[in-house]
């Protein structure tokens, strides 16, 4: 009789214990947590369809009016856990290769909006192109750059003039493209400063005219992702260079033709390729950044 007495006690308070984590009281890790006067916490647990975690998976919380108000990265154990004040949320969970998932959350004061395990279903990836020679279309794609300034401003520039033709192998892996840039295409929208980068100081154009990616080299890294490894020219220097590429997938365009898209990024070090033209503020901050990010967004089009 004891015995079951006490049992009916224990289960009452699992069953309080249960009601509090859902409804607003913090346990466990996340009670160790420092949360601001009137605000809350937010969590789950990224997993795939066999339940493992989803590494890097990550998630963007908004609120009611659609402004972003926390996002990151999962853990290495497929979970986050933010402190945000108290209010209605919508949280987006992607990663690459998985179907985006959304929720909504109620977080009260000094409360905790568990969501539990989410759990990401394999999304179907874009179908690639057909095999064949295929070609940038300058008008819809651009080649920008971004440095850094005194150390504080970007300055955000593009090359005008370009040509790439790619070659679609049956297995993609095995594809092959070659990228010729102008260099004295180069464009800031500042003139003195686009003579400057033309100069030997920078790129030296009447010695270099050009700048060349050549690619033989295709890897799938999962989902939308490929990286694509090669051998640029730049300066009269020759170095090996991957493309942090993200597959978009295929169109049409307004003519009706096949159109193939995607963006792609990397850094480069100014060092790397001898242009290290520099100058000083009397603060000793450099004028100019040592490295430059390049950004791309490409269509193709199937050769006629």
């Amino acid at each position: 009789m004891f015995g079951r007495r006490l049992g009916n006690r224990s289960d009452r308070m699992g069953s309080r214990r249960r009601q509090r984590t859902q409804q607003g009281g913090l346990t466990g890790s996340a009670s160790a947590l420092a949360v601001p006067n009137g605000g809350g916490l937010l969590s789950c647990r990224v997993l795939d369809p066999v339940s493992e975690p989803v590494r890097g998976a990550e998630f963007a919380v908004t609120d009611a009016m659609g402004r972003k108000v926390v996002a990151g990265e999962a853990d290495p154990y497929g979970s986050f856990v933010a402190s945000v004040p108290a209010g209605e949320y919508r949280l987006a969970v992607s990663a690459d290769g998985y179907t985006p998932f959304r929720s909504t959350a109620t977080v009260a004061p000094s409360g905790h909006a568990a969501l539990g395990d989410v759990t990401l279903q394999i999304s179907q990836p874009p179908a690639l192109p057909d095999p064949g020679d295929w070609e940038i279309e300058p008008t819809h794609s651009s080649i920008g750059f971004t440095a850094r300034h005194i150390g504080l401003a970007r300055i955000h520039g593009r090359f005008n003039t370009f040509a790439g033709a790619i070659r679609i192998a049956d297995r993609m892996e095995q594809s092959a493209m070659h990228v010729v840039i102008d260099a004295a295409s180069i464009d800031t929208n500042v003139k003195m400063r686009d003579d400057h980068l033309r100069s030997a100081d920078f790129l030296d154009v009447e010695r270099y005219p050009t700048l060349e990616f050549y690619s033989e080299r295709f890897i799938h890294r999962g989902g939308t992702r490929w990286a694509v490894t090669g051998a640029l020219s730049l300066h009269g220097v020759t170095r090996t260079v991957t493309l942090d590429t993200e597959y978009l997938g295929i169109g049409n365009g307004m003519e009706g033709e096949t159109r193939a898209a995607c963006r792609a990024s990397t850094e480069l070090h100014r060092d790397d390729f001898t242009v290290s033209w520099q100058t000083m503020l009397a603060r000793g901050i450099a004028v100019v950044g040592p490295s430059i990010t390049i950004d791309l967004d490409v269509q193709i089009v199937q050769k006629s």
